[in-house]
């Protein structure tokens, strides 16, 4: 089963799809890590950023790996170092080269055929596995949104601002729905959560039961040894990408919406 977790950047998508993971018992797929990743590996290298194709090759030669909640580029954990200011400013030249997303999107259905899987980004239930079982639209107010990301700066060491986070959030909102390659969607059949006000604990709570409702019967697939283990091998040999049709548009289309008091 393929539970994916879309929603604008803020919402709280990564800490929840790693919690659910952990419950179900399913591997997880921090898929925004992997475009940063691609973003340090140019940064380190001294890429262009006006010529696309020179990340687009750096994105074929780089060995991602993910291992459970870490991501690993060439054998390094670059997992708080992909969270940098710096390589935030530049994750967008790796997210809009379709040389990049084709890459990165053939890695990620590789994992997701060796296990069920919790995966959450942008468009991880429009483009990369629109036959999805589960679909998850996580958002948030943008003030809700600024204030999580000043704490996650603020813990990592970087004094920011309230509202200059807030006009970051703002405009990375309007990148994202905008984007030419791989646009932020709500997905005409995925279940809104608002999670204003809620805990992680409580989000967490509520997609346990949206995955419940989803699930048509049991089909337990075992990430091998661990979900680790499965996603790391997935990783190091990925298979091709293959093209995916689109969801059927007859499906009930339900929305929640979860609003604190």
């Amino acid at each position: 089963m393929i539970v994916t977790i879309d929603g604008p950047a803020g919402a709280g998508k990564s800490s929840v799809a790693r919690a659910l993971a952990q419950r179900l018992g399913f591997g997880y797929l921090d898929t925004g890590a992997m475009y940063r990743a691609v973003a340090l590996a140019g940064l380190r290298e001294g890429v262009d950023w006006g010529r696309p194709e020179q990340l687009a090759g750096l994105a074929r030669q780089v060995k991602l790996e993910v291992v459970g909640p870490s991501i690993l580029l060439d054998g390094e954990d670059v997992t708080e170092a992909v969270r940098a200011s710096e390589v935030t400013a530049v994750t967008r030249f790796a997210a809009d080269n379709l040389g990049v997303r084709d890459r990165l999107v053939g890695l990620q259905r590789a994992v997701a055929a060796r296990c069920d899987l919790v995966t959450e980004g942008r468009d991880q239930g429009t483009v990369a596995f629109p036959l999805a079982e589960c679909k998850i639209f996580l958002t948030a107010s943008p003030d809700q949104r600024a204030r999580r990301r000043q704490a996650d700066l603020e813990a990592q060491g970087e004094p920011v601002v309230l509202q200059q986070v807030l006009s970051d959030i703002n405009r990375r909102d309007q990148e994202d729905v905008s984007r030419p390659v791989g646009p932020l969607r709500h997905a005409a059949d995925a279940i809104e959560v608002v999670t204003d006000g809620l805990t992680i604990a409580q989000v967490v709570d509520r997609l346990v039961a949206i995955v419940a409702r989803c699930r048509s019967e049991p089909r337990a697939a075992p990430c091998g040894d661990s979900p680790d283990t499965m996603e790391k091998a997935a990783l190091q040999n990925p298979r091709p990408a293959t093209k995916m049709g689109q969801g059927s548009t007859d499906q009930v289309r339900s929305r929640e919406r979860n609003h604190a008091e």
